[in-house]
């Protein structure tokens, strides 16, 4: 038997062909029916679902449970997004009827969290709200170019509170030390 030194051995790492795996988007090809997603959902109704969950949530242990991992900081956003996909693999339902629980599932859990004086965080992500804000600088440039006559009658305004001395305050961050300068009818 002849051995070629160029040729790896059979098996090793080295004599892997690199093309030899499936080409990209192979598994869209492949039929999905043996997973329990890809069988038809067990719930189409988003009430039917919500009812389910809440149902799942008023268990003792997992009520407990959920207490606890709100307590030690996991964010109601991440755990309605974990219930949602495990539901969906499971097949119970698809994921559009996920996405329109999750709003109300959201609001259940934080108010559980509420009831029992229960520290929570809502988002997953501290600054979620501010997100997309736009500031006052880019707002009035917008309106300067997209609607003219809008910027005109603003600035007209602003002009004519400065002439007769009204002059914008800077604002003040807000803290608890200056809440107590605060009169009380301005903290309601």
């Amino acid at each position: 038997m002849i051995v070629n030194e160029n040729v790896p051995p059979i098996g090793s790492i080295s004599a892997k062909d690199e093309f030899s795996m499936a080409p990209a988007g192979y598994g869209l090809t492949l039929d999905n029916e043996r997973w329990p997603w890809g069988q038809p959902p067990q719930m189409v109704d988003p009430e039917q679902a919500m009812e389910q969950a809440i149902a799942t949530l008023e268990v003792k242990k997992t009520k407990r449970e959920l207490l606890k991992l709100l307590t030690v900081g996991a964010s109601i956003e991440a755990l309605v997004e974990g219930y949602i996909f495990q539901q969906f693999q499971n097949g119970t339902f698809s994921p559009d009827v996920g996405l329109l629980i999750k709003g109300p599932l959201a609001m259940y859990m934080a108010n559980m969290a509420e009831e029992t004086n229960t520290p929570y965080r809502f988002f997953e992500n501290e600054d979620t709200l501010d997100e997309g804000v736009m500031d006052e600088k880019t707002f009035f440039m917008m309106m300067k170019d997209n609607n003219p006559a809008m910027f005109e009658f603003i600035s007209e305004k602003i002009n004519e509170d400065v002439r007769r001395g009204y002059t914008p305050k800077a604002p003040q961050q807000e803290n608890f030390l200056n809440m107590q300068d605060k009169p009380e009818e301005e903290e309601a």
